[in-house]
């Protein structure tokens, strides 16, 4: 979009000031402005860590806390490189396969806030290894609800990304006939199996106004009026929602997150749409100011899995550089 084609950039702030005062109705973030109000900076109040990656953070180091090893999280906790090396430091190992499982016989294996199929848990109890298990609630409740809906003659569809772990372990709950559906072109090609009802889920993740996009084309598909259940976490559609809300008046947005995180994907998709001058930095030493437009408006956000102290140090230096601009 760009500042050229938008109101002054004083006048922009002077209204983005209004909606951060607003944390009823506008948008709760942290905002600073120049002395002479022509240069911003906002952190978006949605940025960083959702409920269940702190929650699953905070169990593996209260678990290390504990002193007892070997402990391993299935999978890596988060993605975040950040988090995970610091863990890996702290003698936190990752199992990546199912083989890998299956060659360990003692320790603690951590299920993470992404869920896991359930044959992971049979066979974690198989092999005597104590289980601590950190699904978030969230995405727990959807594996309720397709194994359910599954045993009721149902099939399920799951809108959302077929190699994300979340998607994975929410497949791997489903007793029937199961699809995983992610773009307009594999919605229109799909097809229903053999007549049953139908029920649709979502990656909690998935960005919600193309969620419901693809929920139409498949009720068009479908015998009959599938069920929906909108299973994307509130913190994720909040999070879109500032985040494009930001970008509409910016003349700059910085996404902060991992490059494997689809959440920040996405968010970094919603941006770019809005704000050509959007940038992805995994890390504090990504941050080229050099390419930020010299005036206006710089939004930040981050995604779910973001440590806080990676989008303060972000933040305290465009404050820094952009700030003294003037």
């Amino acid at each position: 979009m760009g500042y050229e084609n938008q109101p002054d950039a004083a006048e922009r702030i002077r209204r983005l000031e209004e909606l951060a005062r607003d944390g009823k109705n506008g948008l709760p973030g942290s905002l600073w402005k120049s002395d002479d109000g022509t240069y911003a900076v906002y952190v978006a109040k949605s940025a960083g860590f959702c409920f269940g990656v702190r929650r699953a953070i905070d169990t593996v180091y209260r678990e290390i806390g504990k002193g007892k090893e070997p402990i391993y999280t299935y999978g890596p906790i988060i993605h975040n490189d950040t988090v995970v090396n610091d863990l890996a430091a702290r003698g936190v190992r990752v199992i990546r396969t199912e083989q890998e499982l299956e060659e360990l016989h003692e320790g603690t294996v951590i299920i993470r806030s992404h869920g896991v199929a359930e044959r992971i848990y049979r066979k974690l109890e198989e092999q005597g290894l104590q289980i601590v298990d950190a699904t978030c609630p969230y995405v727990r409740k959807i594996h309720r609800a397709v194994q359910e809906k599954g045993r009721d003659g149902y099939e399920i569809v799951i809108i959302g990304n077929a190699s994300h772990p979340e998607v994975e372990g929410i497949r791997g709950w489903c007793s029937g006939p199961a699809s995983v559906i992610e773009t307009e072109e594999e919605a229109q090609a799909w097809k229903p199996a053999g007549g049953l009802p139908v029920c649709i889920v979502s990656q909690t993740t998935f960005h919600h106004k193309k969620f419901y996009k693809l929920v139409e084309i498949i009720k068009a598909l479908s015998y009959d009026i599938p069920v929906v259940l909108n299973t994307i976490c509130n913190a994720t559609e909040e999070r879109q929602t500032e985040a494009r809300s930001v970008a509409l008046v910016a003349d700059a947005m910085i996404v902060i997150g991992g490059k494997h995180s689809s959440n920040t994907q996405k968010l970094y998709e919603i941006c770019k749409k809005e704000c050509s001058n959007t940038f992805f930095v995994q890390t504090f030493d990504d941050l080229n100011l050099r390419l930020v437009p010299s005036r206006g408006i710089v939004g930040i956000s981050a995604g779910a899995s973001t440590p806080n102290i990676l989008i303060e140090e972000v933040s305290k230096l465009c404050q820094k550089t952009i700030l003294n601009r003037c």
